[in-house]
């Protein structure tokens, strides 16, 4: 069983056992749909949630006071593959689209997918070319034209200089 990493706990929040989540999603209905996260290694039931500015409050199952909370803190959040919520059509999980091949329209290798950098306007795909450079790869339409899971492979159109840089 793959558990999938999806926070990690931050803070304390109050004096009865709330811990504050740093959520490496996008969103948190995946806390409000699971009845059970894992602590590191440990299956812990979840009795409530809550968003406060952007952040999970989790009340865990056996931490009832801020100690205990405090003795949580960096540890790390996961769920099993079974617990992810479907996606939309056209969105994929970071660890789906990681170790994709990128070809162009004419079917020319580019590299393979090493990172997905979310923290900007779009998304960007670090492709690593082979030979070791990296390129940066905006995910908008103009340049991704398909995304195929079952294939593995990302099919891009690329402007003149792009791989240059």
């Amino acid at each position: 069983m793959d558990k999938i990493k999806i926070g990690k706990i931050v803070n304390t929040v109050g004096l009865k056992g709330e811990v504050k989540v740093y959520n490496y999603s996008d969103r948190s209905e995946i806390y409000e749909n699971t009845s059970h996260i894992y602590v590191e290694n440990d299956l812990t039931a979840v009795e409530s949630v809550r968003v406060q500015k952007n952040m999970v409050i989790l009340k865990l199952e056996g931490i009832s006071d801020r100690d205990r909370a405090e003795a949580l803190r960096g540890r790390e959040l996961y769920v099993t593959e079974e617990d992810l919520p479907e996606l939309p059509q056209g969105q994929y999980y970071v660890r789906d689209i990681i170790g994709m091949a990128v070809r162009e329209e004419n079917g020319t290798f580019l590299g393979e997918v090493t990172d997905v950098i979310q923290n900007t306007a779009q998304d960007i795909f670090e492709v690593k070319k082979q030979g070791g450079k990296k390129v940066l790869i905006p995910k908008v339409d103009e340049f991704v034209l398909n995304i195929d899971i079952e294939k593995k492979e990302i099919l891009v159109r690329l402007i003149d200089g792009l791989m240059d840089l």
